[in-house]
C-alpha cells in the first residue's frame, strides 16, 4: 500500500499513514488533506555494473563474447 503524508486543517496534525487510495480519499471528505514534502531519494550508482561484478561472473561473460562471433557487443 502507498505511503501518504496527511495534515488535518482543523487541528494541524500531520501524519504519515499506510493506506489504500480509497482510504486516503474517505481522509480528505473527513477534513484531511495530502502534504507533498518532496521527491523521494533517489538511487544512484557511480561508474559500471561491470565492475563491481564479481570475477566469475567476468568469466561467464567472457565465455558468452568468446562464443558469440565476430562483430559482437559483449563487454568483459
Amino acid at each position: 500500500m502507498p505511503i501518504y503524508q496527511m495534515r488535518n486543517e482543523e487541528t494541524g496534525e500531520e501524519k504519515e499513514v499506510v493506506v489504500s487510495i480509497a482510504t486516503m480519499e474517505e481522509m480528505k471528505k473527513e477534513g484531511w488533506t495530502q502534504v507533498h514534502t518532496g521527491a523521494p531519494g533517489l538511487i544512484s550508482q557511480h561508474g559500471s555494473t561491470i565492475s563491481k561484478t564479481s570475477d566469475g561472473w567476468k568469466d561467464v561473460l567472457g565465455a558468452i563474447k568468446k562464443g558469440s562471433g565476430k562483430g559482437n557487443t559483449i563487454k568483459t
